[in-house]
């Protein structure tokens, strides 16, 4: 049996996280590529990447309380399998309505791997270190992605996005297959009649919202970082240098989370991480120059890894069974999910300058949400 905290058990999370996290890092070029490629005003790339993120929504809300039901390599294999399947498919349409359907039956299925890797990482002995670790993978997973990907979209054509995708899900397949970690807490806990059915702290609901928020300002923006830059005349070499230099400073913000577990309140992070975010997205929404765009773009994914990572951690302090941490596909992605199709409309309708209040409204939101739990006494440092 292979551990959730050995080596191995560990590099398979962490292939499994950045398969079910893909937006995290294909956003900007999946947008960009459906509009340069495929045609599709901003409103429908971003409908269709919402979609995606639709369906992990529906399916970790389906998945997260059976988390203690099922054998999680099974469900994690099976779904990053059939993910595999549908993204295959897509590159033999063309129609905006079978893309839409293909996106959505995609999204179920690496949302069910997402899910059930979320629930393993949440029962860990640190599910705060452990996430970190796994995020830390995100950080090597973007560079590769974006030194890759747009040079394949040049060359192939859109059809080499989706083929990507596929590729990142069949590796996901793969491992997890051969060596997803097994827990013998699991079946302790399944056991016990009221372990699936007791009610989670207030608390939880607080912080889910909160994350929410942050989630939807992050996807709104980034799912247009690319065409911000590139019709605003930065030119598509330089747009990608910073997609480059965003995936390396993406590096930074999980093994940061790590080292300053015991050294920051969460509550300080979850205060501090929604406001720095939508002074970032003024930023990029605004600028007519390339410095302070480039600047700006190049942090905005570090500071949700850096602030849910903490949230993740108080969210596993929070419930011992990994039930509200499996729940995290779910929380994060109904933010990614009205995100692009959000940004999108605003972004038709009142071009990209109102992403920057937009984002200002929301960080408010999270703000006000994560102030609820801020005498909790489990939001405290790890010791």
């Amino acid at each position: 049996m292979i551990k959730i905290d050995s080596w191995k058990g560990r590099l398979v999370l962490m292939t499994a996280h950045c398969a079910g996290m893909l937006d995290l890092v294909a956003l900007p070029v999946w947008v960009g590529a459906l509009i340069s490629y495929y045609g599709l005003d901003p409103q429908q790339a971003g409908g269709l990447a919402t979609t995606f993120l639709l369906g992990t929504v529906v399916s970790s809300a389906i998945f997260a309380p059976l988390v203690l039901r099922f054998q999680a390599r099974r469900m994690v294999t099976i779904g990053f399998a059939l993910a595999t399947v549908w993204f295959l498919v897509v590159t033999q349409v063309s129609s905006f309505g079978a893309m839409l359907l293909l996106h959505a039956l995609a999204g179920m299925c690496s949302g069910c791997g997402l899910t059930f890797t979320h629930g393993m990482i949440g029962r860990s002995k640190n599910p705060h270190r452990l996430f970190a670790t796994v995020g830390i993978a995100i950080g090597f997973f973007g560079v590769l992605f974006y030194a890759l990907a747009p040079q394949l979209l040049k060359h192939l054509g859109g059809s080499a996005m989706f083929y990507l995708f596929a590729f990142v899900m069949a590796v996901a397949t793969l491992m997890s297959a051969l060596g997803f970690p097994s827990d013998a807490q699991t079946e302790q806990v399944s056991t016990i009649p009221t372990a699936t059915h007791a009610r989670l702290d207030p608390a939880v609901w607080y912080v889910v919202l909160g994350v929410v928020c942050i989630c939807v300002v992050q996807s709104m923006t980034f799912s247009f970082v690319e065409r911000i830059g590139i019709d605003r005349g930065f030119g598509f070499d330089a747009v990608a240098a910073v997609l480059i230099a965003l995936g390396l400073v993406n590096l930074i913000p999980a093994p940061l989370a790590a080292l300053l577990q015991r050294r920051l309140s969460p509550h300080t992070v979850l205060l501090a991480g929604p406001l720095l975010q939508a002074m970032l997205v003024l930023v990029i929404s605004q600028s007519s120059t390339f410095i302070p765009y480039a600047l700006a773009a190049s942090v905005l994914v570090s500071i949700q890894i850096f602030t849910h990572t903490f949230a993740f951690g108080v969210l596993a302090q929070l419930d011992a069974t990994g039930r509200a941490a499996a729940s995290t596909p779910a929380t994060l992605m109904i933010g990614a999910a009205i995100g692009p199709v959000l940004g999108g409309t605003l972004v038709k309708s009142a071009g990209y300058g109102s992403l920057g209040f937009a984002a200002m409204l929301l960080a408010l939101m999270a703000i006000t949400c994560f102030r609820q739990v801020r005498q909790h006494p489990d939001l405290v440092p790890s010791v």
